[in-house]
């Protein structure tokens, strides 16, 4: 396992990427056909939520 320490501002850019990340995924998420494209992005969609969650 890998320990990250970050300053308070490294934090705020990092939460503040991650949110950006999940947004534009759910808006990809809901316009994408391919079953299996959508499938890869919902699972990289959980990852950054699992994330986002511990950094806070």
């Amino acid at each position: 396992m890998m320990r990250l320490e970050l300053t308070e501002m490294e934090e705020q850019v990092l939460a503040d990427t991650l949110k950006l990340s999940l947004s534009r995924l759910h808006d990809e998420i809901a316009h994408t056909d391919s079953h299996d494209y959508r499938e890869f992005l919902k699972d990289r969609k959980e990852i950054l939520v699992k994330l986002s969650e511990r950094l806070h």
